[in-house]
């Protein structure tokens, strides 16, 4: 059901809490080496790998990246991103266990095989990798050619992400992004023919000239395709923010009754093609590890969106990356010039970040639940923090007016999403951020 004030809030994703748009300069290079140097030696790592660079811009884009003029800026990126993985192994001591890796963007399959081989190969020397540890890689269909997939493979990659977004004609025209369903298909049959099988499929609502048709029709297409997981996004339209969306012609946006429609429509394709839904936007196999997770309560939620099992501590490398460790959460400095000129100068590039309290920790570990189980106990969460369940109290007014709306079930401490809430859980999610208010206007829409 569309509910026009809980869709058109703004609302963070709440990846983090406190969400990045709160990190401050107060939080340095100091700050991480010192966090950094903290680390339980037995710590699981989990690594994520930025590529700041595509070979053209899609005009809908939010992703921190930009188009290469010479393929010696990605050269040198490497390089450097080479470097940036010594400095933090000096920090911590190399051979700590990693159990995850992921590269993101951007595309980091602009990479020449070479180059992704002897980046991952540095990765390889200066950490542990972990049996069973997942490889993923963010991918664009359009640029992946036989030797790029033979290099995955011989690099160990577990699992990729294919940027579909939409494969109506129209819609791509409207968007920069020409990707017929060809493409696609051929990106899949040749991952899984290289030994990649698990294969996740990104989809967007919200985009210039889509109906729910053309989203329904995506959807059952990625379907047909086999993928594990669907990713279904919104659009958030910023153009004041991002210069690239200026691009975009305002007129042919859907309105909001029209995005909450399209959302449904994939939701309904989705499950009528067997997928059990995760969270408030991600779709899996039943037999998927994260359809699993979800069904056993060991779902988790970080900066690369639901996860299955998360590391005690997130290293993050290259222009923009986000950490997460157990003091808190930093950012690299996300001007490319500026974090190569640190990172060459053996400086750690760090540009903001927040320390976490332990009342922080507490909201973190409620907002992940609540987005990861539709459902918390805010008592037994709260005595395994050590700290006292009033401290949430506040929440329990605004999520009354949720409950008038009949988006959640309350039982004392309790909190249950309804079938209807499901749509509107970073909603009932916010009741739990006291500080939301003071930055409204610097998130995207709830739906």
């Amino acid at each position: 059901m569309y509910l026009e004030r809980y869709a058109l809030a703004n609302l963070p994703r709440y990846t983090s809490y406190p969400p990045a748009n709160r990190f401050d300069t107060g939080v340095d290079a100091g700050s991480y080496r010192g966090w950094l140097r903290g680390l339980d030696p037995a710590a699981s790592l989990s690594l994520y790998v930025h590529v700041p660079f595509c070979r053209t811009l899609c005009w809908y884009c939010g992703c921190h990246t930009t188009v290469p003029n010479a393929d010696d800026r990605i050269d040198r990126y490497v390089s450097l991103l080479r470097a940036e993985v010594d400095l933090i192994a000096a920090e911590i001591g190399e051979g700590r266990p990693v159990v995850n890796v992921h590269f993101g963007g951007g595309t980091p399959t602009i990479l020449d095989p070479d180059s992704f081989l002897a980046l991952v190969g540095r990765l390889r020397d200066r950490f542990e990798f972990q049996p069973g540890a997942e490889i993923a890689v963010e991918v664009d269909p359009r640029g992946l050619d036989e030797a790029r997939i033979a290099g995955l493979a011989e690099a160990g990659v577990t699992r990729v992400s294919l940027g579909v977004q939409d494969l109506d004609p129209e819609v791509q025209r409207a968007i920069n992004r020409i990707q017929p369903f060809g493409t696609v298909a051929r990106a899949v049959t040749g991952l899984k023919k290289a030994g990649i099988t698990a294969i996740n499929a990104d989809l967007m609502y919200g985009l210039p000239k889509q109906t729910e048709e053309h989203v329904a029709a995506s959807a059952r297409a990625v379907a047909m395709l086999g993928v594990d997981r669907v990713a279904v996004f919104g659009y958030a339209h910023v153009p004041w923010f991002k210069a690239n969306q200026r691009a975009i012609d305002e007129s042919v946006l859907p309105g909001p009754e029209a995005r909450f429609g399209q959302a449904e429509a994939a939701a309904q394709v989705l499950d009528e093609k067997g997928y059990d839904a995760i969270g408030f936007d991600h779709f899996a196999r039943p037999d998927d590890p994260l359809a699993v997770a979800a069904a056993t309560g060991r779902l988790r939620r970080n900066f690369q969106g639901y996860v299955v099992e998360p590391a005690d501590a997130i290293v993050g490398f290259g222009a923009s990356s986000i950490g997460s460790l157990p003091q808190g959460y930093v950012q690299n400095e996300p001007h490319l010039k500026r974090w190569g000129e640190r990172v060459t100068a053996g400086e750690l590039p760090i540009a903001r970040g927040i320390a976490l309290d332990d009342e922080d920790r507490l909201r973190r570990e409620v907002i992940e639940r609540v987005l990861c189980d539709g459902a918390v106990d805010l008592a037994r969460v709260a005595d395994a923090a050590g700290q006292p369940v009033e401290v949430l109290a506040g929440a329990l007014d605004r999520l009354g007016e949720l409950q008038a709306d009949g988006l959640v079930a309350l039982h004392e401490w309790t909190i249950r999403c309804t079938g209807l809430g499901r749509r509107y859980m970073r909603n009932v999610a916010a009741c739990f951020d006291p500080a939301l208010d003071t930055m409204q206007g610097r998130h995207s829409r709830a739906v």
